[in-house]
């Protein structure tokens, strides 16, 4: 197929595979008979470079999109331009039923809007994101979600994508958001070196921290304490009282930036890890180090407790996992077979195993008991910078650099559904408390995206 007299910069399947849609660099979008190799349509308006296009799951409409910010609608039967919408458009999402367009605003503003596929009418536009989402969580009972974009938190609720609240005080980048237990409050930790806590009803805040002397990177809750934890570049990590904002602890020993921090499921130890290349574990009660744990040879990035509180898991820039006894702090397994960096490690529910993933795009489940590897799970092109268990433990959700997410079957290992739709790398991505849907969020694109784990589709984008 070798008509197009310039770049080609798209190609995509109809849905029975029966034709090929391409575009070239500021040209046209051409649509050609597999079996013949025959070009069916030239359609030609689009006077920038087009950027996406895409069909819509009936095979009925081809949408295709330039950086002037320009969608055109193309009717697969007369080969009409059947709608023009203009100020969106660097990327094109069609609904998994054909009946909504999804647009992003352009290539460097912030913005989304919803549009009916049949009549080109704009049904919604959600804005309120300022910049990339670097934080997302679902509230303990699922009806709303909590997000952290530059310096301000929001509040949706999932049901209908509504902000509810926009929480300001931050000065600088928002780095992680929770809820509380309860959902009646959220914590926020930001580069600006403090802790803050939000009031769900009204919007308030209080700076619970300025102790810290340098960026905080992550904040736990202990419900059963009601406690907060936090760990800094300043190489600490401090306990908060949640209620009364008062610090009753500061535990030192690293020499480096922590990275990432870990309640045990009783709440009576954490687990901290270093760019100093150790993981130590704490007695929260008295601020003790009872173990430090030696064995990576390079910057510890992520640490997790198992569901039953016997074993930590360890994954850094060394390319190992590495599983470590709690009450010996002795090194059981040393988990062998990522050939980049791991960026992120997390037990199953049931604790029985336990899965890895780094920047060599390969998700990894381990046997926690024997050390083996029962299933690699391939087929993201980037690396993986988030994986967490659906709640009953059946699932896997992975996020990825390469602009999509995955859901995997623990059992089989298969890939059950790929979401395709965020802008950029994908940052996070979490599931809601009854395991239904998932929430995701795009590095540098301010959007949130809620998707339903059984059928696929995306929801909302917040």
């Amino acid at each position: 197929l070798s008509d197009h007299r310039q770049i080609v910069d798209n190609v995509v399947y109809s849905p029975n595979g029966d034709r090929i849609v391409s575009s070239s660099y500021y040209s046209a979008v051409r649509v050609w008979d597999v079996a013949t190799g025959d070009c069916l349509y030239i359609f030609v308006g689009h006077t920038s470079e087009i950027v996406s296009i895409a069909y819509s799951p009936q095979g009925t409409v081809i949408a295709s999109s330039d950086r002037d910010g320009t969608v055109r609608l193309w009717d697969m039967d007369s080969g009409e331009c059947r709608s023009i919408i203009s100020g969106y458009g660097y990327s094109t999402v069609l609904s998994p039923k054909g009946d909504q367009i999804a647009l992003q605003q352009s290539w460097d503003e912030i913005g989304v809007g919803l549009w009916d596929l049949e009549t080109g009418a704009c049904i919604r536009r959600l804005s309120g994101h300022k910049g990339w989402v670097g934080s997302v969580a679902y509230s303990p009972q699922g009806d709303q979600i909590v997000s952290a974009d530059d310096k301000a938190v929001r509040l949706w609720d999932v049901e209908t994508g509504e902000c509810r609240q926009t929480m300001v005080g931050h000065t600088r980048n928002v780095t992680k958001v929770l809820f509380s237990p309860k959902g009646d409050y959220i914590a926020s930790a930001s580069y600006d070196m403090t802790v803050r806590l939000w009031n769900v009803g009204s919007g308030s805040s209080r700076q619970i921290s300025n102790d810290h002397s340098g960026a905080v990177r992550d904040l736990k809750y202990s419900p059963k304490r009601n406690q907060i934890a936090s760990c800094s570049s300043d190489s600490t990590i401090r306990l908060w009282d949640a209620l009364t904002g008062f610090c009753s602890r500061t535990l030192t020993g690293h020499s480096d930036r922590v990275n990432d921090i870990s309640y045990s499921p009783q709440e009576d130890h954490l687990a901290s890890c270093s760019e100093d290349t150790t993981v130590r574990l704490w007695d929260v009660e008295s601020g003790t180090c009872l173990h430090t744990l030696a064995g990576h040879t390079n910057a510890v990035y992520h640490v997790a407790f198992s569901s039953r509180g016997d074993q930590i898991a360890s994954s850094g820039r060394d390319n190992t996992v590495r599983l470590w006894n709690v009450n010996t702090g002795e090194c059981q397994h040393i988990l062998i077979g990522h050939s980049n960096e791991g960026w992120f490690v997390t037990y199953s529910p049931q604790g029985d195993q336990v899965a890895s993933a780094g920047w060599d795009g390969v998700v990894k489940l381990w046997d926690v008991d024997t050390g083996a590897c029962q299933h690699t799970l391939t087929g993201h092109s980037d690396g993986i910078s988030r994986i967490v268990y659906s709640p009953n433990g059946n699932q896997i959700a992975s996020a990825s650099s390469d602009m999509t997410i995955r859901l995997w079957d623990v059992k089989s290992g298969m890939c059950t559904h790929i979401f395709i739709g965020q802008n950029n790398y994908v940052t996070h991505v979490v599931y809601s408390p009854r395991g239904h849907q998932i929430a995701s969020t795009s590095v540098y694109v301010g959007t949130i995206r809620l998707w339903d784990t059984e059928s696929g589709e995306c929801l909302h984008t917040l």
